[in-house]
């Protein structure tokens, strides 16, 4: 048999057997088919629709044009109102708003005067955000609807910028905390999506059933080791983030600590999900890898999630990263308490309350 026959021969096996491995099959298909859809789709660098309030301390003419005007440059949406600015400072550590304008009560004397109409308070965690708002610090306002004709002098009226908890508007105060939400979940969810395809491949499944143990206390036994690693990697993280980067924790460590665990405990479900689904250590790698860039993409770790359309927004929010990254943004750079951040930590403990139970019950049938 000539050599040309004999690699024929071994790469037709290898079609047939790729052919029969319908779960390496579809990832050969689906991953770059959805992935260039949905981020192609998903990903704009151009920062839209963020959320922000008003505080019109006026109640002028002046302050309803300058807001419609703000309104119209499609860069913010305005999501609600506050009647002091103390308020509206609460609701950016608690993440109901990214910003909010505060007209003050001199409002048209100001305007008379060619100075600042008012002042944009902004949360510079994310920098990105801070930077589309702070070019909004000249834009032009046409206020002669506002006010007695003649009352304004040649200089255009502009806004002052606050930006709140990274004034410095240093990446890293921003990349930090993210990156421990995508290495966390790159990590655990690898680690755990093999746990049960490996007991398998090393012919120990069979002990395991024999043993006088229920498939939920098997399915937590797989995990505990895991949550002590989870700890370790992002006492590692944050550690290096403060001594090397300079990123301090605003918020109390033990908000830190129940963030953290309903973050690692629903990651490390989502992996154990997989591992009752893939046949092979590398399919889970590859199902985990499904995971990740989604995680990286469309969590807000890179581009804004209030830039991206509904329908990525709608995707995004299935995935823990993207309730992570809200909660430790919010806690570790911007002071906020675990009970601000609720909804994100009842949505992550529910998530990981989900998979448990299908994790479960898929190993269940399984050994049926």
């Amino acid at each position: 048999m000539s050599s040309g026959r004999r690699i024929g021969a071994v790469a037709g096996k290898e079609f047939l057997q790729l052919s029969r491995d319908r779960v390496t099959f579809g990832m050969v298909v689906m991953i770059p088919l959805i992935q260039l859809l949905l981020f192609g789709y998903a990903i704009n660098t151009m920062v839209r629709d963020i959320p922000v309030a008003i505080v019109d301390l006026s109640g002028s003419a002046a302050a309803r044009v300058i807001v419609e005007q703000v309104r119209v440059t499609q860069v913010v949406d305005i999501v609600s109102s506050y009647n002091t600015p103390a308020e509206a400072e609460a609701a950016i550590v608690a993440g109901a708003i990214r910003a909010a304008l505060v007209l003050p009560h001199d409002l048209t004397h100001r305007i008379a005067g060619g100075e600042t109409v008012g002042q944009w308070l902004v949360d510079g965690s994310d920098t990105m955000v801070g930077s589309a708002l702070l070019a909004l610090r000249n834009m032009p306002l046409k206020l002669e609807a506002g006010a007695p004709a003649g009352a304004y002098s040649s200089q255009p009226p502009s806004f002052e910028v606050a930006l709140f908890f990274n004034p410095e508007r240093r990446s890293e105060v921003n990349v930090v905390p993210g990156l421990t939400a995508i290495i966390l979940t790159m990590t655990l969810i690898l680690f755990t999506s093999a746990a049960l395809v490996r007991e398998t491949e090393r012919g120990n499944m069979e002990l395991l059933i024999t043993t006088p143990i229920y498939p939920l206390e098997l399915m937590i036994g797989k995990l505990v080791p895991y949550v002590f690693v989870g700890i370790v990697q992002i006492v590692i993280i944050l550690g290096l983030g403060r001594l090397v980067f300079n990123v301090p924790l605003n918020g109390a460590f033990v908000d830190l600590a129940i963030i953290t665990l309903a973050f690692i405990a629903a990651s490390l479900t989502l992996g154990l999900l997989i591992s009752t689904v893939a046949k092979t250590q590398m399919q889970a790698m590859q199902m985990t890898v499904f995971i990740l860039m989604p995680s990286i993409l469309l969590s807000g770790f890179m581009f804004p999630y209030d830039a991206m359309p509904i329908l990525a927004q709608y995707i995004a929010e299935l995935l823990p990263a993207t309730h992570f990254i809200r909660l430790i943004r919010g806690v570790y750079l911007r002071g906020a308490e675990a009970g601000q951040l609720l909804p994100d930590i009842i949505w992550l403990l529910g998530f990981t309350v989900l998979m448990l139970a299908v994790a479960t019950k898929r190993f269940r049938k399984s050994l049926d």
